[in-house]
């Protein structure tokens, strides 16, 4: 517990200082923003300031540990227990178009496990941090998931993957199918946030495909300590390789899982 306590404490530490620089940049960009490749896969000078002060925090008190982080990928020795999976900007388009729905993620893996996680939102000041045994915080007070126990009563949140436009696997069939059974779904473009507001109350489940390690481990542990429940889509063990999550309450869980094991996905779409 002690350990944990110490690796939440610097996960802190490094959250907000990357949360500085974020601010330091808010709507400062102008031409400094690319892609990765596909379209819709943003990256800006903000992302990379922002990993740089986090690793930086990372290395100095942890300089045997394993990092993955989005843009300077593996770090370290890879075979270590303790894996940092960092997201130094989740929601770079919200961001880059100003739109205040991002966040730093910063997780701990221990032998595969997300036990630690931090997310920062600096734009509103919000704070959520976990760490497996000690709890779920929102700016240092507890929280928990929402008691919602009726998918007609719920509100959901998801996302699409950046190869939607190549596959029909892109989650816009789900997306229709939870509309029409819901009070409403979300689609916010930020992992982390949605994670941190199942965590927290605001929605009552999230499900979605095509995410990194980086984009989940921080909120994985935050959600379970906040009482929720995380597994892969059919209900099965989670697997953080596989990219894909459903996240809920705990009480809706069964029923968002057999409802997305019966949609048929799109066949096409122009």
């Amino acid at each position: 517990m002690t350990n944990l306590q110490i690796f939440l404490d610097i996960a802190t530490e490094a959250a907000l200082a990357a949360g500085e620089v974020l601010q330091g940049y808010w709507g400062k960009l102008e031409d400094a923003i690319a892609e990765k490749g596909r379209p819709g896969d943003l990256v800006t000078v903000a992302d990379k300031a922002s990993e740089v002060v986090v690793l930086d925090v990372l290395r100095r008190h942890f300089p045997e540990h394993s990092i993955l982080a989005e843009e300077s990928g593996k770090l370290g020795n890879q075979e270590n227990q303790y894996l940092w999976a960092i997201d130094p900007l989740d929601g770079t388009t919200n961001y880059a178009h100003q739109y205040p729905y991002f966040a730093v993620s910063i997780g701990l893996l221990i032998n595969g496990a997300p036990q630690v996680g931090v997310i920062y939102n600096p734009f509103h000041n919000e704070l959520f941090r976990a760490a497996a045994g000690l709890g779920a915080t929102r700016n240092r007070r507890p929280i928990k998931v929402s008691d919602t126990s009726e998918l007609g009563k719920s509100l959901l949140v998801t996302g699409f993957a950046y190869d939607r436009r190549e596959t029909s696997d892109n989650n816009y069939a789900e997306f229709c199918h939870f509309t029409h059974l819901t009070q409403g779904v979300r689609r916010s473009g930020s992992a982390a946030m949605d994670l941190a507001y199942v965590a927290c109350g605001r929605f009552d489940g999230y499900w979605e495909r095509g995410l990194s390690p980086w984009d989940m481990a921080a909120g994985i542990i935050i959600l379970q300590e906040a009482g929720g429940k995380v597994t892969a889509y059919d209900a099965s063990p989670f697997k953080i390789e596989s990219g894909r999550i459903l996240a809920t309450n705990g009480r809706l869980h069964e029923s968002i899982s057999q409802e997305l094991m019966q949609v048929r996905p799109l066949s096409s779409w122009t």
